[in-house]
């Protein structure tokens, strides 16, 4: 086993654990948002993007909205109650924090961060949606996992979300 499946296989036993499921849908690699609303069809269900960010005293938050949502990073900032302002981690930070690549941000990945350095934050309007489709540690497929499933997974693995309201 090499590749994706081997990427997605720790993500999947803690999800069996748990006793949740997940559809999942291969596809090629895929990088950016306009990409994944191309290949998906009618896919059901809610879409998501993933914000990696960091503050000045090097806080990290994993940041999960609605594809289509317009994220100001100087509102937001305050709403996280940031130091300074939010930019986004590095491609190094990133790897060394949550174990994966750019391209592949995702909820899924608070997984690898045992030492509980990120804040999980979700979009509240995110959980209007069921199921919410994110990618399972790599970017070439999509997981599609129950809202509250979600929470419980993220919730299981140390990182409850802090529900926000987007400004």
């Amino acid at each position: 086993m090499s590749g994706p499946e081997q990427t997605e296989a720790p993500l999947l036993a803690r999800l069996a654990e748990l006793a949740i499921t997940v559809e999942m849908h291969r596809h090629p690699p895929l990088y950016t948002v306009a990409e994944s609303r191309e290949l998906r069809g009618t896919l059901p269900g809610g879409h998501i993007k993933n914000l990696f960010l960091r503050d000045k005293k090097r806080n990290q938050w994993l940041v999960t909205v609605l594809e289509d949502a317009e994220v100001d990073l100087k509102a937001l900032r305050h709403v996280l109650g940031a130091s300074g302002n939010l930019s986004f981690g590095s491609a190094e930070l990133l790897a060394e924090s949550l174990g994966i690549a750019p391209g592949s941000v995702t909820p899924f990945a608070v997984l690898n961060d045992q030492a509980g350095r990120v804040t999980m934050v979700l979009a509240r309007n995110v959980l209007d949606h069921d199921p919410v489709n994110a990618h399972p540690l790599h970017n070439e497929a999509t997981a599609a996992i129950g809202r509250d499933d979600l929470v419980r997974f993220l919730e299981a693995c140390g990182h409850p979300p802090l529900l926000v309201d987007l400004p």
